[in-house]
């Protein structure tokens, strides 16, 4: 028996997983919907396999995806629950994992792009319209972006009468998102930084440092890793 109090490491999964192709039959049936049916009929489609877990509504949300999207790679995960807007801005690459009761939302002259080897965790947001996401990130359960806010001005109306202003977010190359953290709109997380559970990043997080708190400060870099001059003096 294992003892509970003591830590134990184990071989990662998602990460790791080999390329594996989609078969031809669920490319064709996408191009076969695609051909046959208006986007806003496939859309009403999606909600009939929406909520259920099992293997063929995940095929079918699977399926509806790839008709609809700009670009949909293989191996993609959708789970039970997930629900969208602008689809058709979405593009997402290889071995994606979306876990459920997550929200994704886009605008119609946006982009919305998810890298290869994505893990989303469980009931996350995303602010999608002007959305980069790379490869292998790690966002953790309910953590959330926003990609825009009201400019308040003129300031003898209310706040959300006023203009919106999108400002685009970037979460570079092996990043992880902590828990329930909240990226700010115009912000990029740069290249295998950490981001806390729970923090609210409102600024630029720089390569391979890991940052934490409300709002998010940086707390060390990532070890293993050697900051230039011009970094450590920041």
């Amino acid at each position: 028996m294992s003892d509970p109090g003591k830590i134990k490491i184990v071989t990662a999964i998602h990460g790791l997983q080999p390329e594996k192709l989609d078969p031809d039959f669920e490319i064709q049936l996408a191009e076969y919907l695609n051909t046959q049916y208006e986007q806003k009929s496939l859309i009403e489609l999606y909600a009939r396999f929406a909520t259920s877990d099992g293997d063929f509504d995940g095929l079918m949300r699977r399926t509806i995806w790839r008709a609809v999207a700009r670009k949909f790679g293989h191996n993609i995960r959708i789970g039970n629950g997930v629900a969208f807007k602008h689809l058709e801005t979405f593009e997402i690459g290889n071995q994606v994992f979306i876990g459920s009761q997550s929200y994704i939302q886009g605008r119609f002259d946006g982009t919305c792009i998810i890298g290869n080897h994505v893990w989303i965790g469980p009931q996350s947001y995303f602010d999608a319209r002007n959305l980069i996401i790379e490869d292998y990130v790690g966002w953790g359960p309910g953590a959330k972006v926003l990609g825009s806010s009201h400019t308040g001005l003129p300031i003898d109306v209310p706040i959300i009468q006023t203009d919106l202003e999108i400002k685009s977010v970037k979460v570079e190359t092996g990043a992880d998102i902590g828990m329930n953290a909240a990226i700010l709109p115009g912000v990029t997380i740069g290249r295998g930084s950490i981001v806390g559970a729970g923090a609210v990043v409102t600024k630029d997080v720089p390569p391979y440092a890991i940052v934490a708190g409300v709002p998010a400060k940086f707390l060390r870099w990532r070890e293993g890793y050697e900051p230039s001059k011009e970094e450590y003096a920041k």
